[in-house]
């Protein structure tokens, strides 16, 4: 193996703002990025847009280049009751019946579940006017729904000072900036795809 590249879900349409999540997701993998096996890895992250898109850039990677590793990372939308290739198999009819499990991640439900794990990190960016109660308080984040947890995002961010949360202005910029290890407390899933990346570096000979 001589590198791992990641295909994110998101990042919109235009470079600017895939450049943006780029940023975002590559300084909350930090940790895994600055991993060192037996020999030294290529760490790419490469936001994709749409779901369709990220498993079309997933399967090419793939296919024209088998000694990096590929990693597929996308919204569940759903709670999860499966393995990850059952839920998106039952989910979006996707047929990954050819890859093996390890390759595949989600953010459970969405990744904005990621951003409400630490409330800290929020209440520092959004400052004055952020209601932290009214973010779900639950261990288990992932029972949240989607629905739920972009509902109380918008109610604790609604009155502060940098305006109601907005996926594409605010959420690359607050991946930056919440604690991996919080979110891996209460996302089983985050914690999974760390354990995953971490274990592939180790074991490269």
């Amino acid at each position: 193996m001589k590198g791992i590249e990641i295909y994110v879900e998101g990042g919109g349409t235009s470079a600017a703002t895939k450049a943006t999540l780029r940023k975002g997701m590559s300084e909350f993998l930090k940790e895994l990025r600055g991993l060192r096996g037996p020999r030294a890895l290529q760490f790419k992250v490469i936001p994709c847009g749409s779901r369709g898109e990220t498993l079309d850039a997933f399967r090419n990677g793939l296919e024209s280049d088998p000694e990096r590793l590929h990693i597929l990372l996308v919204d569940s939308e759903d709670v999860v009751d499966s393995s990850p290739i059952d839920h998106l198999r039952k989910r979006d009819g996707w047929s990954l019946s050819d890859v093996t499990d390890g390759l595949i991640h989600l953010m459970v439900c969405t990744m904005e579940t990621w951003l409400v794990a630490d409330p800290d990190a929020l209440e520092r960016y959004y400052g004055q006017g952020f209601r932290a109660q009214d973010l779900p308080r639950h261990q288990d984040l992932e029972r949240v729904s989607k629905a739920m947890v972009a509902s109380s995002l918008d109610k604790a961010t609604r009155d502060t000072t940098a305006g109601e949360y907005h996926k594409t202005r605010h959420g690359s910029v607050l991946l930056e900036r919440i604690d991996p290890a919080r979110v891996r407390a209460r996302c089983r899933h985050c914690e999974r795809l760390f354990a995953t990346i971490r274990a592939k570096v180790l074991a490269t000979t």
